[in-house]
């Protein structure tokens, strides 16, 4: 044994010993016989019948994958139509598909901020944190939520230029931004406001059209929105939401566009069909925002530290790792697969169970989640 290799078992025998160690175990089409409250399928719409059928004959006609990058072989009429419906949808002058929300992140960030500065919030996804170190900006990290601490930066920067970034519904402790507040501070300062809209996109807002479109930004060309494809809309991928000049400026310098492999056709007629059943049914976001606010209300009743859901993402804070762990595991015992989040995805004794609301879920299902989160709370009061 090497002692490059030495010093990686140990590395990962003292992640185990501290409760964070990760391990994939491949589920099942209906994972596994449990609840499913760890996916970010908000709507239910990943096994729609109309988005597979979609995917199907996005595959037949335009083959299994869109062949290369997408200023080679991987924009087809398909990405186009996509780009212009979602745009649309969210009330955008444009957009721009990429193959995953995680590569829309950096390319938006590290091609817009690039050579000034960057403002990020403190609770940004971790595709942001890496777009920021991407950039070559001077990034500075504020307060999450704090509107007047990136007003404070803005003010007292010497780049030409700056860019600040935030979640719109934060992914795990799922509160939303002040978005009014930090474009005003951005406006007032001559930035530009990008607004990952991930966990707010077909769930937060009139018919699910976002948090800035809901806050009234959606006009603004100061805001630019990054989006996936695959959390309420079901399918896989991502895009960027702005306008004419944001857009040029992504397909000239953003490498993470530049340099990958179109999103697959499959993925994109899926996403195509998700938009049109968000338009003809406008309800099916308060259907997940209902159920989110259930599960907290239960979470509350039996003593659990939880959090007002903005979105669809309810967090339960359980504090130590090995106590997220033995919780989730629980769950599972119970019927009910959740998410649990540890170090380095949260900060230290802030490990939680996350559980994600979906709109297909119904009153029977909410009672079992009741008994997977007593059995957890009693669990918790022994500890």
């Amino acid at each position: 044994m090497t002692r490059a290799i030495d010093r990686l078992r140990t590395a990962a025998a003292e992640r185990e010993a501290s409760g964070l160690r990760r391990v994939l175990r491949p589920r099942t089409p209906d994972h596994d016989g449990l609840l499913d409250l760890a996916s970010n399928d908000y709507l239910g719409l990943s096994r729609d019948e109309r988005l597979i059928e979609a995917a199907v004959r996005a595959t037949r006609e335009w083959g299994a994958g869109s062949t290369g990058s997408r200023l080679v072989t991987g924009s087809t009429l398909l990405h186009a139509e996509l780009e212009d419906r979602l745009a649309a949808f969210a009330g955008a002058a444009q957009g721009l598909v990429f193959s995953s929300g995680y590569l829309a992140n950096l390319a938006a960030v590290a091609a817009l901020g690039r050579g000034g500065l960057v403002v990020s919030d403190a609770g940004n996804h971790a595709s942001i944190v890496d777009a920021c170190r991407l950039s070559r900006a001077r990034v500075v990290v504020t307060p999450h939520g704090d509107a007047d601490a990136v007003a404070k930066v803005l003010a007292e920067r010497d780049e030409e230029h700056a860019l600040v970034v935030t979640d719109a519904v934060f992914s795990v402790d799922g509160d939303l931004a002040p978005l009014r507040d930090l474009h005003a501070a951005a406006e007032r300062h001559g930035a530009l406001l990008v607004v990952d809209e991930a966990h707010s996109l077909g769930v937060v807002g009139d018919g699910g059209r976002g948090a800035v479109h809901e806050a009234g930004l959606a006009d603004r060309p100061d805001v630019v929105r990054t989006i996936t494809l695959s959390k309420s809309l079901g399918s896989q991928g991502g895009a960027v939401l702005g306008a004419p000049e944001v857009i040029e400026t992504l397909v000239d310098t953003g490498r993470s566009f530049i340099f990958d492999t179109g999103l697959a056709p499959a993925s994109a007629g899926a996403a195509l069909a998700a938009v049109e059943i968000l338009e003809t049914t406008p309800d099916l976001p308060e259907r997940s925002r209902a159920t989110a606010r259930r599960l907290a209300a239960t979470a509350r009743e039996l003593g659990l530290e939880t959090s007002e859901p903005a979105a669809a993402v309810v967090p339960v804070v359980l504090g130590p790792p090995l106590l997220a762990l033995s919780a989730a595991a629980l769950c599972g015992e119970l019927g009910v697969r959740v998410g649990c989040f540890r170090p380095p995805s949260v900060p230290s004794g802030r490990s939680c169970l996350r559980l994600t609301a979906r709109a297909d879920l119904g009153s029977d299902d909410l009672a079992v989640v009741r008994d997977a989160l007593t059995a957890v709370a009693e669990v918790k009061v022994d500890r």
